[in-house]
């Protein structure tokens, strides 16, 4: 069930040189809900893995058996439509990647994950998640409260596609996350707000020129 906090528990599987170790520490402090004893629990036990730009976190058909949260980098989710790419989502700092459905029912994922920069995730399952909830109880409650305003957050971004232009989903997405549109590839942000590339050059000459 953990969404955001899920990105907290995994045990070492690589050294971590300090320059990782105080990044965890500051993104789990920049959340501002758990005790500095708490922080400290949490980065002792936790464990950060670097990715190389283009790795596939998770395929189509694959079963999600891990979620992540990223520290540093860019990871995207696509699904694969007739042979085409479907951009439906980026994460950057600070944000969950979790195969919700997949996950949580030991379903087939209908999606893929890839790594759109060089990252630095946390990796996390659901053993480890139940672990960390028992030595610290109220992360129980913090990681309901998490998946509710995530899912709102998803409902919200769902309607408001549905419902605008792409020039204002252009728009909202330079409001949100402006360094997106250097970071991914045109062609990805294309395809994330449901337009060509050609379409979106021509969206950014009548934004930018305006």
């Amino acid at each position: 069930m953990a969404y955001t906090f899920i990105l907290l528990f995994i045990f070492v599987t690589m050294q971590q040189h300090p320059d990782t170790k105080a990044a965890l520490i500051q993104f789990l402090e920049s959340f501002g809900v758990l005790q500095q004893e708490e922080i400290a629990l949490v980065a002792e036990r936790t464990q950060l893995q670097h990715y190389k730009k283009g790795t596939v976190l998770l395929s189509e058909g694959e079963v999600a058996k891990e979620c992540y949260s990223v520290i540093q980098g860019c990871v995207r989710e696509y699904y694969l439509v007739d042979g085409v790419e479907k951009t439906t989502a980026f994460f950057t700092e600070g944000q969950p990647i979790s195969s919700f459905t997949s996950f949580s029912n030991a379903t087939a994922s209908k999606h893929y994950l890839a790594c759109v920069e060089d990252c630095l995730l946390t990796v996390s399952n659901a053993s480890l998640e139940q672990e960390m909830c028992q030595l610290i109880p109220h992360l129980e409650s913090i990681i309901r409260q998490e998946v509710e305003k995530n899912a709102g957050a998803l409902q919200d971004r769902m309607a408001s596609f549905m419902t605008s232009t792409p020039e204002q989903r252009f728009l909202a997405l330079m409001e949100e996350n402006p360094q997106l549109i250097g970071r991914a590839p045109q062609h990805q942000i294309a395809s994330y707000l449901g337009v060509t590339p050609e379409s979106l050059s021509r969206i950014k000459k009548r934004v930018y020129s305006s």
